[in-house]
């Protein structure tokens, strides 16, 4: 066993000491020892009731014969950092993460490991923690939030963001304000829609390294609990049969991730994060692939914030697990990848139906012939960029407008404010990029002002920062090279035009080359101060949005 290394034989009688001060028994220190990874928090929503699942999961390695020992990983509340200074630190957290759980594994050599995150980027920073360690691993989410209601509608977060643009224009009153502020979020669990933690938990299911059920069973039902029982079961099934996250994840399995990811109408963070997650399976994952498997996937749901559908109503119709069964059905998946479950996918959805089929639709009643997700390119994103194309209104597939230029969020946000923007212009945010932000901060804000004062039909927005899987509108994302790298974005000027085509994967700055080179002899990128620590170093080491913004190899 991995574990011997710090437990087994007459040098390690001082370890053993050190366990049992923490009680553990001779016969408890026989057994494989399960690290849990467990991210609870008293920040998060989606992670305030983890230590029940973490209690059900050690439970469930005690009844297949393992020692379960548990510590602790970071979380930022991206909705809670938005808007401020502190949406730097979301992204960038990812790698801490998973450096963190590398250091905990090497200085402790479990045998296994259960993973239990819940929210954006704790979530891919565990995935990649996983394959970078390879050793067997399964992970349990905290499963999403209920929907609230507030006069006789459904709601989730996104009617939060939404509500300030609306109140911002005198459309609500003070009630309104506090019966949606009070009843948008009704409880524990990863906010209702399929925004980047429910994608992400949807993608760990569909990628093979969750059980099914993790991404869509809510965070309130007991199922969830006996679904982190099962994983602590499983676990031990995995260590004896030494099926470890690389002989899961792999180019077949990414494969149907995206493919599932594009059937869901995922959020856009999802092209950012299984790249870096495949980087570290030494898998290169690039943009045009992306878009290809988009091309070839049927839109088969249509969640919040694209609609009023939630992860609980997807649940009862089937789950991930029945979306992946409608996909094998059109042979768009590869059905003999191994899985968490010990079986193959094709396996696990052998007797899987579904269940409502106005919430999974078929290829003939689907939302759009092609993925919720498109990838762009042009002049203006070289290195492509990337719109959730799910949630785009039919009038702004193609729109054309002039450039309303801002360096930072906070500018854009004010001139929305002020009333400066008006129908069919284009808002561009940079200079919030990976690098020139730094940390590449989700920009929701303006874009569910934008809807909130009813001009996501006729305004669209392109940055080289990234959204949240609560933005909705022709918001288009990820532009790469970014301004700070020199990229064409950092050149526009106001009132240049812009093209959008999304059916033909086109966004152009409609300036002819001449100009733009003279411009470029003149220009001096925007660099934000930033203080001395992790940003810092941060900067230094990220690389573009178009590779996943990963660490540049040393």
């Amino acid at each position: 066993m991995r574990s011997d290394q710090m437990k087994a034989g007459i040098t390690r009688i001082p370890h053993r000491s050190l366990f049992k001060a923490m009680g553990l028994t001779d016969e408890e220190l026989r057994r494989p020892i399960i690290g849990i990874v467990n991210s609870q928090n008293d920040i998060i929503p989606g992670h305030v009731h983890l230590n029940t699942l973490v209690d059900a999961v050690k439970a469930g390695v005690r009844i297949a014969g393992g020692t379960p020992l548990a510590f602790p990983a970071i979380g930022v509340c991206d909705g809670i950092a938005m808007g401020h200074d502190g949406m730097r630190y979301s992204l960038i957290s990812r790698e801490h993460i998973a450096d963190s759980v590398e250091i905990m594994a090497m200085a402790h050599p479990f045998d296994a490991l259960v993973f239990v995150p819940n929210c954006d980027k704790i979530i891919p920073g565990m995935l990649m923690a996983s394959l970078r360690l390879n050793i067997p691993s399964i992970f349990v989410s905290g499963g999403p939030m209920l929907a609230g209601f507030a006069d006789g509608k459904k709601l989730t977060l996104s009617n939060t963001f939404e509500a300030v643009g609306a109140a911002g224009l005198g459309k609500l009153t003070e009630e309104q304000i506090m019966d949606i502020e009070d009843n948008s979020c009704p409880g524990c669990g990863s906010c209702a829609g399929m925004f980047t933690a429910n994608s992400m938990n949807c993608m760990t299911e569909a990628v093979g390294m969750g059980l099914p059920g993790n991404g869509t069973i809510p965070a309130v039902n007991a199922k969830r609990v006996r679904l982190a029982k099962q994983a602590g079961m499983k676990i031990m099934e995995l260590l004896e049969k030494n099926i470890r996250p690389r002989d899961i994840i792999n180019e077949k399995s990414l494969h149907n991730a995206l493919t599932a990811d594009m059937a869901l109408g995922c959020s856009s963070n999802t092209v950012l994060h299984l790249p870096a997650i495949a980087h570290e399976a030494g898998i290169r994952m690039d943009l045009a692939s992306i878009n290809a498997i988009s091309k070839a996937t049927p839109h088969l749901t249509k969640l919040s914030p694209a609609g009023s559908t939630t992860l609980a109503d997807l649940d009862l119709a089937g789950g991930v697990q029945a979306v992946l069964k409608r996909l094998a059905g059109y042979g768009l998946l590869n059905t003999d990848c191994v899985t968490a479950t010990g079986r193959t996918v094709g396996e696990n959805i052998g007797n899987v139906a579904v269940k409502d089929p106005e919430i999974i639709r078929s290829r003939e009643s689907a939302y759009s012939p092609d993925g919720g997700l498109a990838i762009l390119w042009g002049n203006l994103a070289l290195d492509g960029a990337v719109v959730k194309k799910g949630a785009v209104l039919p009038e702004m597939m193609v729109h054309q407008g002039p450039a309303r230029v801002f360096n930072s969020e906070e500018d854009c946000v004010d001139a929305l404010l002020a009333g400066k923007i008006k129908a069919g212009d284009v808002i561009v945010i940079r200079y919030e990029g990976p690098k020139g932000g730094p940390g590449m901060r989700e920009m929701l804000s303006p874009t569910s002002m934008l809807a909130g004062m009813g001009l996501d039909s006729s305004v669209a927005l392109v940055t080289d920062g990234r959204f949240s899987g609560a933005s909705r509108g022709s918001s288009i994302g990820h532009i790469s090279p970014e301004a700070a790298a020199g990229g064409v974005i950092g050149l526009v000027e106001e009132g240049d035009r812009i093209n959008i085509d999304i059916p033909a994967n086109k966004l152009e700055l409609l300036v002819d080359e001449g100009t733009l080179a003279k411009r470029r002899e003149s220009w001096k990128p925007v660099i934000k101060p930033v203080p001395d620590g992790y940003l810092k170093r941060y900067r230094r080491l990220v690389t573009s949005a178009n590779t996943g913004a990963v660490f540049a190899d040393e």
